[in-house]
């Protein structure tokens, strides 16, 4: 047990669209990333996407329906199976929460993040 500084870990890294481990939840890993520009559109198909915007605003697209803006302090979660694109105009930070394991490209043709352990 031990207490995770979220805003020490994001200071560790400047890159976009790498997350990284900062604790294990259950079979899961919790994540922090950054965001800028946008991520291709995907799918999970077996599990929802986790999203907690801790400081700035995302976009969430969702295909056929309108985009939700997601700001620092909210939270949005996608279904699995449903196509969904992440983007930011601006730099944002969030924690993400997914099953050790779980490409965080979904279905896409991205490669994949790596997903190292701070």
């Amino acid at each position: 047990m031990r207490t995770v500084n979220l805003r020490e870990k994001l200071a560790q890294f400047d890159s976009h669209w790498d997350p990284h481990v900062v604790a294990d939840y259950n079979d899961n890993d919790v994540m922090v990333v950054k965001f800028k520009g946008e991520y291709p559109f995907h799918q999970h198909a077996n599990t929802d996407d986790f999203f907690l915007v801790l400081e700035g605003e995302m976009e969430m697209d969702i295909e056929g329906e309108p985009s939700r803006t997601v700001k620092a302090g909210e939270m949005f979660i996608v279904p699995k199976g449903v196509v969904h694109r992440p983007r930011a105009k601006e730099e944002v930070k969030v924690l993400l929460i997914e099953p050790k394991g779980e490409p965080n490209s979904g279905d896409s043709d991205r490669e994949p993040a790596p997903k190292p352990r701070l």
